[in-house]
């Protein structure tokens, strides 16, 4: 493989891509208050949940309509100075990073359901809404946005980077699900793609291309989703297991089988324990597999129970069921938790977290030998995954004064990546591309298609300033 990541601090953004003094005075004249320049808050800004470190945005802009949108992003252009759009801040692969200086554009207060035909099963929405928002809101309607990523991000940003989450091996991922966008253009143009409705054969399909375009072909202000009638019955188990092996061949024949299971999540041994220890939880510290059921009470009871047969025959014990919201949310909060845990786990650490995702037939293979890999380095690690739809996370924990370590955790990506190209998967199965996958996009999709990416970045942002220096370098 040819790729090569981020190993040090990014440095000082080149001057003639910083915001220039007659911008800011621009941006005060429009925006006043909106406008800040304050450290504390462009470092706020200047960060996102990765292990990469870049210099903060030069000023931050809070939008509360198109207009403001359009308008920042106009002033932007004029002086040929980048835009970074930013949401929740909870992405994980350096893409609210300003690497070539510039301003944040932050939407989170454009948060405002828009409107909801249930008849339709959709609902419109402002970017900044989260997703725990978007659900309060929702909830009188008897629906619900199934999309769950784990934080509590952005949809926005959600629709920006093809986010999933525990849901998707029942309900798809952001792709699916997106039908309609407003996205603000780099010349400052609203434009809107898709429609309501479930299909359609007219041009060009704009709204996938902008879904996973992570900021980089336009600033998205209203997304327009599928929703889903709450489910009749819910059921949650826990089930331990002798080995990873043992509950990964148990979530493959579940798939394979048919069964229509709603969440299935690998823990390993490294993740039970620090959960066990943030959450004050007493979960056996061995393999485990997070279920959860979605039907008629009949048909979760068919689906649990042949589950729970197939646990069996691969030696899974102390299968024990969550039947109450209150036992059901106190587990996926600790799975949650588990990245927050690990870190607290060993105090000062960052973590580099791996997103890879394999066919079902090849998860075995696939991770089985990474844990090995990572077994064998003694780098402190824990592993999660949304093993239905063969995606894994493994979470390096290293201390960021010591290169050695970080070396080491790169190292073990790089293989890991290798091997999931390898087995026909993909190097990002739902945290995006950023800056921290960037090599290995040329890798898993070749030069003829990153070169075609690159075409429609140059035809949809001549002056390139809408996120760069994500996804490909120009």
């Amino acid at each position: 493989m040819n790729a090569r990541i981020p190993t040090e601090p990014l440095q000082q953004p080149e001057a003639s891509r910083a915001a220039p003094q007659a911008l800011l005075d621009a941006l005060a004249e429009r925006f006043g208050a909106r406008l800040s320049t304050a450290l504390a808050v462009r470092e706020q800004h200047g960060r996102d949940e990765g292990s990469i470190s870049a210099p903060p945005p030069q000023a931050v802009v809070f939008a509360e309509s198109v207009q403001d949108v359009q308008d920042a992003v106009r002033l932007a252009a004029q002086h040929g100075t980048p835009v970074i759009p930013y949401g929740a801040g909870s992405s994980l692969e350096g893409h609210l990073l300003a690497v070539q200086g510039g301003i944040s554009l932050d939407v989170s207060r454009m948060n405002q359901v828009l409107s909801i035909d249930a008849d339709d099963l959709t609902v419109t929405v402002q970017p900044g809404i989260t997703r725990k928002a978007l659900n309060e809101a929702i909830k009188h309607t008897g629906l619900f946005f199934p999309i769950d990523p784990g934080a509590d991000a952005s949809i926005g940003g959600m629709a920006a980077t093809r986010a999933s989450g525990t849901n998707a091996v029942r309900y798809g991922t952001m792709r699916e699900n997106v039908l309609a966008l407003q996205v603000v253009t780099a010349a400052g143009e609203a434009i809107r793609t898709g429609t309501r409705a479930r299909k359609s054969s007219a041009g060009y399909d704009l709204t996938r291309l902008m879904v996973g375009s992570e900021g980089t072909l336009g600033v998205f202000t209203e997304v327009t989703l599928r929703i889903y009638p709450l489910p009749e019955a819910v059921s949650a188990a826990i089930c331990s297991f002798p080995s990873i092996e043992a509950a990964v061949r148990t979530v493959i024949q579940t798939i394979q089988l048919g069964v229509p299971i709603a969440r299935v999540e690998l823990i390993d041994v490294n993740s039970v324990r620090v959960v066990n220890a943030h959450s004050k939880l007493g979960l056996r510290e061995e393999p485990m597999l997070l279920m959860e059921f979605h039907g008629s009470p009949a048909g979760v009871q068919e689906q649990a129970e042949t589950v729970q047969q197939i646990a069996q025959e691969w030696g899974g014990n102390a299968f024990e069921w969550a039947t109450t919201p209150e036992e059901r949310t106190r587990l996926w909060t600790a799975r949650h938790n588990a990245y927050f845990a690990a870190v607290q786990s060993r105090p000062g650490c960052k973590a580099i977290s791996t997103d890879t995702c394999v066919p079902i037939s090849r998860l075995a293979d696939c991770l089985l030998d990474s844990v090995a890999e990572a077994d064998a380095s003694a780098i402190p690690y824990f592993l999660v995954g949304h093993v239905g739809d063969g995606n894994f996370h493994f979470g390096y924990l290293l201390d960021p004064n010591v290169p050695q370590e970080r070396e080491t955790a790169e190292r073990l990506n790089h293989q890991l990546v290798s091997r999931a190209l390898a087995l026909g998967g993909t190097c990002t199965g739902e945290h995006g591309v950023g800056i921290h996958k960037m090599g290995f996009l040329a890798d898993e999709a070749g030069e003829g298609a990153v070169a075609m990416m690159r075409a429609i970045k140059q035809a949809l942002d001549p002056q390139n300033i809408l996120n760069p220096g994500k996804i490909f370098a120009l």
